[in-house]
């Protein structure tokens, strides 16, 4: 991935009108909740019908593919008793797409699941152990349509400790956690860019610690915390 200039985005917005501009307000439980039952829009809002958002976004002119595949991920928040953190995975190095890159756990809708939450509660469950009993879905994001073909509904859980991993070799090489706050904090937002079959592609990137999230599902992070502060 070739770097270019790094430009934080919306470097004034606020978790609250009463926080630091740099500090976010560390949310509950029950803030997340609260935000997803406020988030009903539109008829089934909850169950099927979604805005839409993708990797076109910021490249004016890229067109998806016209036959999407459908899948669904689980975007997990643990109650950490010094605050919520996301738990993200990093894909195992030998995939034959992908490789290496941070994610969501998830993947493809299967005819055998009621819906995209048994999907993303499936997908997790097989990818990294993390038994469905822990989870609590709370609502869903924009799906996110990417570039290679797939309309990806993600689906908000909060998780509850303590449970224990169990990575799936081949497939999942790590599994770590980020603490909301810091993906709230517009400081962190970045945007960067590479160069791809002489197409220069733009993307969100968070950079914590060593690791890049970047792609799609630096995508979905803006979407929630976009979603979580009201921006």
């Amino acid at each position: 991935m070739e770097r270019t200039n790094l430009l934080p985005i919306g470097a004034g917005d606020l978790v609250d009108d009463l926080a630091e501009p740099t500090v976010p307000r560390l949310l509950t439980k029950d803030d997340i909740r609260r935000h997803f039952v406020a988030r009903v829009v539109g008829p089934d809002r909850g169950g099927g019908l979604h805005l839409q958002r993708g990797d076109h976004d910021l490249n004016p002119g890229m067109t998806p593919v016209a036959a999407l595949r459908a899948a669904a991920v689980l975007v997990p928040l643990i109650d950490r008793t010094d605050g919520l953190t996301i738990l993200l995975t990093q894909r195992d190095a030998n995939l034959p797409h992908h490789a290496g890159q941070i994610a969501f756990p998830g993947g493809r809708v299967e005819e055998t699941d009621a819906d995209d939450i048994a999907t993303a509660l499936r997908e997790t469950e097989e990818e990294i152990g993390l038994a469905r009993a822990h989870i609590e879905p709370v609502g869903r994001l924009d799906r996110y349509v990417t570039r290679t073909g797939f309309t990806v509904t993600p689906v908000v859980g909060l998780v509850e400790p303590p449970f224990t991993l169990t990575l799936a070799p081949m497939e999942v090489a790590d599994a770590f956690e980020v603490p909301l706050s810091f993906i709230l904090d517009p400081a962190n937002r970045q945007r960067d860019s590479y160069e791809f079959q002489g197409v220069q592609r733009h993307f969100y990137v968070f950079r914590y610690g060593e690791r890049n999230i970047w792609g799609a599902t630096a995508g979905m992070l803006v979407n929630l915390a976009e979603t979580l502060t009201g921006r």
